[in-house]
């Protein structure tokens, strides 16, 4: 099988498409799988990092304000249509995927003219303007979530197949669970929310964590948190200078980023974080109560649809940005952790989202497009 995938900008658009060209290879291992990408995100590493070819066209979001830099970043992507059927007409691929943003729009628009089989994987609730431009043309949209189906007009097939994300659940011994904790510097006897923004950090739940910790509110809970690299220095020197040592606060663990992420979720009692689609699915996927607090700011406030996915299914609380304060979490992960019949409840709610076999749902349809 010859594929192309398109994948450009961040984590959440890259790795799905990295994980799916792994299947692909896992069970196909003649396959051929090239990337198309910018030379401005993540893709300039992921990829090659992943072991995939990469080729990078001009491409660039579509901007509400009017200016000079706009008119010439709308030049330069209609300049990578040509650039992208270039680049399809040589490696002549069975099937062009794409996994959403803006680079998907002169990659799948040129593969449908030419003929070529399409599909597109939508990891948010509220489907991207990548997505929807392309929606009438595309042969298969698969989607991470049951709810992003209304909201895609014209598509001639849509299938709910989830998204693919490393984390899954893992029922450790009680010897093993011990042992991830206990090298944390947390201990049993406590239940323990994990609180992160993503890779980088978000500084108002990061403002929030402060506070709980210059006051000691977390007396009946511990906390592992991490605050992003580049924030990690700038919370040391506050906490610092409210005579807090960073490495020695009493059931608080602070680090600048956790590289055992999967085994830190599976132990923990509670999630604090941002709600990407990625994050939704992990959460779903290892069953555990959360607490949400959407990015504000972003297209369609598509990470406040994603939290609402929990939300409705009643394993998750969301708290908006402008309304976060220690005070209120505080409070709720108290009220959830401390109460262990609705800690479960939560937890088993978000694993009735999960999905099973993701991956081989979404290789059985994109072998459906190339036979």
């Amino acid at each position: 099988m010859r594929v192309i995938i398109a994948a450009a900008g961040t984590g959440g658009h890259i790795n799905p498409g990295i994980a799916i060209a792994n299947k692909i290879k896992k069970e196909q291992p003649d396959s051929k799988i090239i990337f198309i990408g910018t030379n401005r995100g993540l893709e300039n590493d992921l990829v090659p990092r992943a072991g995939y070819e990469l080729k990078t066209i001009e491409a660039y979001g579509l901007s509400k304000k009017i200016s000079w830099q706009s008119f010439k970043n709308l030049i330069k992507t209609y300049k990578g249509f040509a650039e992208a059927k270039k680049i399809i007409k040589e490696f002549k691929p069975d099937i062009v995927i794409g996994t959403g943003g803006y680079i998907c729009g002169a990659t799948i628009f040129t593969a449908s003219e030419l003929k070529i089989p399409t599909l597109l994987h939508e990891s948010n609730a509220f489907p991207g303007k990548a997505v929807q431009f392309l929606a009438r043309r595309v042969n298969t949209i698969l989607v991470s979530f049951e709810d992003a189906k209304n909201r895609i007009k014209g598509a001639k097939n849509i299938v709910h197949t989830g998204t693919p994300v490393k984390i899954k659940k893992q029922d450790y011994d009680i010897n093993k669970k011990s042992k991830i904790i206990k090298d944390i510097g947390l201990n049993q006897l406590k239940p323990i929310a994990l609180v992160f923004g993503g890779s980088q950090g978000a500084k108002k739940i990061n403002e929030a964590i402060i506070e709980i910790a210059k006051k000691g509110l977390n007396k009946n809970y511990q906390i592992i948190w991490a605050t992003g690299p580049k924030q990690y220095d700038i919370i040391k020197t506050e906490l610092e200078d409210n005579n807090i040592n960073i490495n020695n606060i009493k059931d608080i663990k602070i680090v600048p980023y956790i590289y055992n992420m999967e085994e830190i979720m599976n132990v923990v009692d509670i999630i604090v974080a941002r709600s990407g689609a990625m994050t939704i699915t992990e959460i779903s996927n290892l069953g555990k109560p959360s607490i949400l607090i959407p990015l504000p700011n972003v297209s369609h406030d598509h990470q406040l649809y994603n939290a609402k996915v929990l939300e409705n299914a009643r394993a998750a609380r969301i708290i908006l940005n402008d309304e976060l304060e220690a005070i209120n979490l505080n409070k709720s992960i108290e009220e959830i952790v401390l109460n262990k019949k609705l800690n479960i409840e939560m937890g088993n709610n978000a694993k009735k989202i999960s999905i099973d076999n993701v991956e081989d749902r979404i290789l059985g349809e994109i072998e459906k497009l190339v036979k």
